[in-house]
């Protein structure tokens, strides 16, 4: 076999061989994902809890869904902003609940809202009846940084939830999770006649539990492989 073919024939099997390692990769990648799904659906379809039945490890209550009920501090809410929604910015509206007896808030995820610029929004324009009752999943506050400051000019408006930073922006304790809401009665309450309509904010949806496309991508890399050894073949018998 000539220098020519040899040259190829490496070629070809170093390709094959790195094609062969990214298709394992991505079945790897693969069963992560159904293993993270499996996890989030025990949590996700087990049967919802009030927030005081929730474990003290934050790591066991994550994703549990919970009963929230408790009145809206409106003033007090803070924005998550840079949420995208079907590639269009937006922020999240995270409003504290009181609770009967108990002195600590627990923030509540109410919804994503249009913001052109990501930041900036009308929370008035997006209040809901002050009594809130319904349901949701827990997450917890991010716990590696870096988190950086909020500007002074949106003291209440976060790139990332740095709980620390924001318990100093209420007057009271705050919980060590926050609740996404999903559902909520109060969103058909009858609203006063004095009072001025607003839109319930659209829910932000849990995680989908799809395998995503690393078996397709898995697919792709062997068949990469299989072509780059049986076209080094074809051309050295031909050759």
């Amino acid at each position: 076999m000539t220098l020519r073919k040899w040259i190829l024939t490496i070629v070809a099997v170093s390709a094959a061989a790195i094609f062969i390692s990214l298709g394992f990769w991505q079945l790897r990648r693969l069963d992560a994902r159904q293993e993270q799904n499996e996890f989030l659906a025990s949590r996700r379809f087990a049967p919802e809890v009030a927030l005081a039945e929730l474990p003290a490890d934050t790591a066991a209550a994550r994703f549990r869904r919970v009963r929230l009920r408790g009145v809206y501090d409106f003033p007090n809410e803070i924005l998550h902003t840079l949420r995208g929604r079907g590639g269009s910015p937006g922020v999240n509206i995270l409003t504290p609940v009181k609770r009967v007896g108990n002195d600590t808030a627990v923030l509540v995820n109410r919804g994503w809202v249009y913001a052109p610029d990501g930041i900036t929004v009308d929370t008035k324009a997006w209040r809901e009846p002050d009594t809130v009752a319904g349901e949701g999943f827990v997450e917890t506050f991010p716990t590696a940084g870096p988190f950086a400051p909020p500007s002074p000019s949106r003291p209440r408006a976060f790139r990332r939830l740095d709980r620390s930073a924001l318990a100093k922006l209420f007057p009271y304790p705050i919980a060590n999770y926050y609740v996404v809401l999903s559902d909520s009665a109060s969103a058909a309450a009858p609203r006063p006649a004095n009072r001025q309509a607003a839109d319930v904010p659209p829910r932000v949806e849990p995680a989908s539990l799809d395998e995503g496309p690393h078996r397709n991508y898995a697919v792709q890399w062997f068949s990469f492989a299989a072509i780059s050894i049986i076209g080094i073949v074809i051309f050295i018998r031909r050759a």
